[in-house]
């Protein structure tokens, strides 16, 4: 979920499948935005010898929109080539790795950096290394050393990084494919209450699992159009960021002789914007077009969001716990609170002190308002939580978009559009039950912001085996 396996085509294809996407004004450095974009998912830490990377046939891009036309005004790109030290070893190491130069590595990966502004291109940096993957603690011995060695702070104001990182996104993913089933709620499933007589423990099931992260840290002078001023009511302070993927047209593969190559224009294979978007409201054959698709093209996918399959589910699947929800949706009146979340931003006056509306371009991104300063007491459920620095304003890593969106889906936020309408009492507690505590690896403090990657040798705990 998220998406980490949201399109059937992208499924076969993980080096350019985006993950997940990250948004929020950091807040260490307020005066900043920061993106994370994570590709490569559910990476098993000890899946060596070939340990996992970024492609070095696919653009990682990462566009942000500052008019609201669905359309990048700034775009980072991460172009990556990998290097092989040893040509006669099998192995990913053969010793220490103890800085990025190290000769006991044998396969390195580093990447050129563009900032791409009105179709103008400025390489902001040449062959910047990655750090390697968490192979074990005797072959990395200060893993956190070297990525600070590989964290970067450039002449034009950017921090950037890129390499592995633990996953951050936690989601039930074993129980929610099962017919849709909520743990904490298994006994009013309607073909769970024949099988739990209770509530059950919630499984987070990327948990010790790795992905890919680009992340870069940007002024906001360099992501916010000019205006005269940048107020929390002010349309010049809210952004939209969504992250691609892209191959070359043709690949033709080589012979015993002849290398592969690429050739041909680039074009889109993966996309992604608000967490779930293409997972959950895309219906399944549409979902490789979607990921082919600018953001200014999702009007054709608005009846999705005005009339969600997961809204019709849940009072089919809890049977008497979604009344006022069944009665919503047998109305067929379109949910103009899930069209402003997704893909218009929250006009001004629904909620006080808030907007991240971006005009009336129907587009998935992640829409955040920098005027809104970083919250001093974070709360997991965001904007419906009273934290208007979290989702849908922009993500932070620690924010619980699965619960967020189940209960926007369930009816809490109708009445921001409709104040006749009363959701129901399960709408605002609905949860797979999962928090950024059920993820192993702490998230950081300050940038790259995501926690550790796990390491290959203690994955699973040796003391569990």
């Amino acid at each position: 979920m998220s998406s980490h396996r949201e399109a059937p085509e992208i499924s076969k294809d993980p080096v350019a499948d985006s993950s997940d996407l990250y948004a929020f004004v950091t807040p260490d450095r307020p005066d900043s935005v920061t993106l994370i974009a994570n590709y490569v998912p559910l990476q098993l830490p000890s899946g060596g010898p070939n340990f996992f990377e970024f492609g070095d046939d696919v653009r990682y891009e990462i566009h942000i929109d500052n008019d609201g036309d669905g359309h990048p005004d700034v775009t980072y790109r991460f172009e990556f080539t990998t290097e092989i030290t040893n040509p006669n070893s099998f192995l990913y190491n053969t010793g220490p790795i103890e800085s990025l130069d190290s000769r006991n590595w044998n396969r390195r990966q580093f990447y050129k950096l563009t900032r791409v502004t009105d179709g103008r291109e400025h390489v902001l940096a040449h062959k910047l290394p990655c750090p390697p993957c968490n192979v074990g603690r005797l072959s990395i011995p200060k893993y956190n050393d070297l990525v600070r060695q590989a964290t970067y702070r450039l002449s034009t104001g950017e921090k950037v990084f890129a390499g592995q990182r633990a996953d951050g996104f936690f989601v039930d993913l074993g129980a929610i494919f099962d017919l849709g089933t909520l743990r904490p709620f298994q006994q009013l499933h309607v073909a769970g209450k024949n099988i739990f007589k209770a509530e059950g423990e919630p499984v987070n099931a990327l948990d010790r699992m790795n992905v890919h992260s680009i992340a870069v840290q940007v002024p906001l002078s360099k992501v916010r159009r000019r205006a005269n001023r940048y107020g929390a009511a002010d349309r010049a302070s809210v952004i939209g960021v969504w992250t691609t993927a892209s191959r070359r047209q043709v690949r033709i593969l080589g012979d015993r002789v002849a290398a592969d190559s690429a050739a041909g224009p680039w074009t889109q294979v993966s996309r992604l914007g608000n967490p779930l978007f293409n997972e959950v409201i895309v219906p399944m054959s549409k979902k490789d077009l979607w990921n082919t698709l600018p953001p200014s093209e999702d009007k054709r996918f608005a009846r999705f969001v005005e009339q969600p399959e997961l809204a019709a589910l849940l009072p089919a699947l809890y049977p008497d716990v979604f009344p006022n929800l069944d009665r919503l949706n047998r109305s067929r009146k379109a949910r103009a609170d899930l069209v402003a979340i997704m893909l218009t931003g929250i006009p001004s006056g629904l909620i006080d002190g808030f907007t991240n509306n971006t005009g009336d371009v129907q587009a998935d991104m992640l829409r955040l308002n920098t005027a809104i300063r970083p919250s001093a007491k974070p709360d997991r459920f965001g904007v419906l939580g009273g934290d208007l620095a979290g989702y849908p304003n922009g993500r932070r890593v620690g924010d619980d978009v699965v619960s967020i969106a189940l209960r926007a889906v369930a009816g809490v936020t109708v009445p921001l559009v409709d104040r006749n309408f009363t959701p129901d009492a399960a709408a605002g507690a609905v949860t797979p039950g999962l928090s950024a505590a059920d993820v192993t690896a702490p998230f950081l403090r300050n940038f790259p912001f995501l926690g550790t990657p796990y390491d290959g040798f203690n994955n699973p705990p040796a003391s569990a085996s």
